[in-house]
């Protein structure tokens, strides 16, 4: 396993690789366990050749090497359950702490993943570009913006007591997760046009991932704007809020019906990606929950700003149309990612034995966020059917939770969870360049 995970590097070493009377200080070895991309076997390598490939194959380069952005939707099924559990609509002492522990163990995986990413881009800077250019892990660049909104949203329910100025660092990070949402949102469905272009057979409902960090942050702004002591400020991320969730619902949109024209024509995905079936139902929890959210918050802010003063609307019932009209879309997002909900448990009936692996993670974050609608409808509606159905589905995200969590955990002592499919693309782009030179 060792073998088929070491990729293309560049290694600042000592040691010079000799081709044909040439020296090249900069590629060292392009694959193992048989020819290198300098033509030479094994048993040709020099001893320093066969040092410096060894390094890349074991420790903590091989961890670094491999490390893609797609861990970090571990962050957001962490900080979904910690979410869920602090807001369940029936509570106890005891399942705050519990939420807490999430709160910090997401907060600890955060900085690490952050780090390790850093030193991934700082020391290996070719592997950004193969990324970038890899169809599928380039999606997941949206994880990390989603991830950091749940730290954000716990920082706001847990410890805004603290003070404002603990609020006015989460508004802060905010501003900075806006910015991340909006350039994964523009960014790369631009690539995947202009570069990728997957060809409707090859559509996956991961090309959501990159989108829906503007609707998470649309969500995320409606509770910062919510505890912010100034009206001003609030009112500022009431709006932005309002622009990122018609971006990322719109966007959403067209992905959904895309992803749907593409089940009747070609099926279901292949079994390595069919938990991706999930997905969908991130941006319509996620919205149905935010649009909720933001009106609640334009209620309150609304009337003690001068928002449309000009225009001689009345404000306090214009705030209340768009808190009622937000309740209307909450329950229409709701249904149809109930819909797309049941036809994930269908296809996942389906089909057996599919393997494990990192999209696992998007069983956990989707179904959280459509509980966090649950629980915002049952709220708005004092319903005690979306209260029953906010606990069975919160629970049931736990559950999972600890599934896929103990079966990670696993794989990452054995070392087997360490793979990137964009260093064998690039693996193979360097060969050529060799061969050819």
């Amino acid at each position: 396993m060792a073998a088929s995970l070491t990729n293309v590097s560049t290694e600042n070493s000592t040691c010079a690789m000799s081709t044909n009377g040439v020296t090249d200080h900069n590629s060292i070895d392009h694959e193992i366990g048989g020819t290198a991309a300098t033509g030479l076997s094994p048993l040709e390598e020099t001893p320093c050749q066969k040092r410096a490939r060894e390094l890349q194959e074991r420790g903590w380069r091989r961890i670094v090497r491999n490390f893609t952005p797609s861990w970090f939707a571990v962050n957001m099924g962490t900080g979904i359950v910690s979410i869920l559990l602090h807001n369940l609509p029936y509570n106890a002492q005891w399942l705050q702490y519990i939420s807490f522990s999430f709160f910090s163990l997401n907060i600890l995986l955060f900085a690490i993943f952050s780090l390790i990413s850093v030193a991934r881009y700082t020391i290996y800077p070719e592997i950004w570009w193969a990324m970038i250019s890899h169809p599928g892990q380039s999606l997941f660049l949206g994880c990390f913006p989603m991830g950091f909104a749940t730290i954000i949203n716990m920082m706001i329910f847990c410890c805004k007591h603290w003070g404002d100025w603990l609020i006015y660092l989460a508004w802060a990070f905010w501003w900075i997760d806006v910015l991340l949402s909006m350039a994964t949102a523009i960014s790369m469905p631009f690539i995947v046009m202009h570069r990728h272009k997957p060809g409707l057979s090859n559509t996956t409902a991961a090309l959501l991932l990159p989108i829906v960090p503007t609707v998470v942050a649309a969500a995320t702004g409606g509770i910062v704007a919510e505890a912010l002591p100034n009206n001003g400020h609030a009112l500022a991320t009431l709006i932005a809020s309002y622009v990122l969730w018609g971006i990322g619902e719109c966007l959403s949109a067209c992905v959904l019906a895309l992803y749907f024209h593409r089940l009747t024509i070609h099926s279901l995905p292949p079994k390595d990606v069919i938990v991706s079936v999930f997905l969908p139902v991130g941006p319509l929890g996620q919205g149905g929950f935010g649009i909720q959210q933001l009106g609640k918050v334009a209620v309150k802010i609304l009337p003690q700003t001068s928002a449309f003063a000009a225009a001689g609307v009345d404000i306090v019932r214009g705030a209340e149309m768009l808190y009622v009209l937000g309740v209307f879309i909450g329950m229409i997002m709701w249904g149809f990612a109930l819909v797309w909900v049941c036809f994930a448990l269908i296809s996942l009936a389906t089909i057996r034995d599919f393997p494990f692996n990192m999209g696992w993670w998007g069983f956990t974050f989707p179904l959280g966020v459509w509980a966090t609608c649950t629980s915002m409808l049952a709220i708005n509606l004092s319903s005690e059917f979306f209260k029953v159905a906010t606990m069975i589905i919160s629970l049931s995200v736990l559950l999972l939770w600890i599934m896929v969590a103990s079966r990670t955990v696993r794989l990452v002592v054995r070392g087997d969870m360490f793979f990137a499919p964009c260093l064998k693309e690039l693996k193979e782009k360097e060969r050529l360049g060799d061969d050819r030179a």
